[in-house]
């Protein structure tokens, strides 16, 4: 049984999707822990309402990144995770905070990377002209947004896409790829190799599939 530590900053609708999922499919994995760095994140109150234990460690209490990553893993900690899930966790991580939860840690980014890295992808994407657009569930670097890719989903862009309407399509597909991606994980079926993610056959998975 995995533990999965989620991090949200706000409404955390990649949160609840991965929760549903674990709790319908049956994982066997439990979630330890949902922690934000906002006390007004709306996500508190979902996993709150289904028994996960929250805490919230507020970013603006602490003086420089270091310090707040240094509080968040301890909280973090707590929970003895084998997997951390950030779902929409608005804060850049300190390479010392990432390295500790190497490979153990996923991101989803609402692009194909490693195109459109950082903030205001959709308005890249349309600003680009690209045909496709789409999210990307990746394994944490200290390199933003350019970690492992663990799988991705598409989207076509529509004449007429506004970012808002793009965005609600990249989220819809967001929902189903994030699940995936984390079960993949704690079903033991992802494997980094040469700084590459394989996907194990669920044959081989030992000992959930077989």
């Amino acid at each position: 049984m995995k533990n999965i530590v989620i991090l949200i900053s706000g409404r955390g609708s990649n949160m609840e999707a991965v929760v549903r999922a674990a709790q319908v499919e049956g994982w066997p994995a439990r979630i330890a822990a949902v922690i934000s760095n906002r006390p007004d994140a709306a996500g508190l109150a979902f996993a709150q309402a289904r028994g996960i234990p929250t805490a919230v460690v507020p970013s603006k209490e602490f003086a420089s990144r270091e310090a707040f990553d240094a509080a968040l893993q301890q909280e973090i900690d707590r929970h003895a995770p084998d997997l951390v899930v950030l779902a929409g966790f608005m804060r850049i991580l300190t390479p010392g905070f990432v390295e500790h939860y190497a490979g153990r840690m996923l991101n989803i980014h609402p692009s194909l990377l490693p195109a459109f890295p950082g903030l205001a992808t959709h308005r890249q994407a349309l600003e680009g002209g690209v045909l496709e657009h789409g999210a990307t569930v990746h394994f944490v670097t200290a390199e933003l947004d350019h970690g492992p890719v663990v799988a991705q989903a598409r989207v076509p862009v529509l004449p007429g896409d506004t970012e808002d309407t793009l965005a609600a399509r990249v989220l819809a597909e967001e929902h189903k790829l994030y699940p995936h991606a984390v079960r993949l994980f704690v079903e033991d079926r992802l494997s980094i190799e040469h700084g590459n993610v394989r996907i194990l056959d669920a044959r081989l998975a030992d000992p959930i599939s077989n």
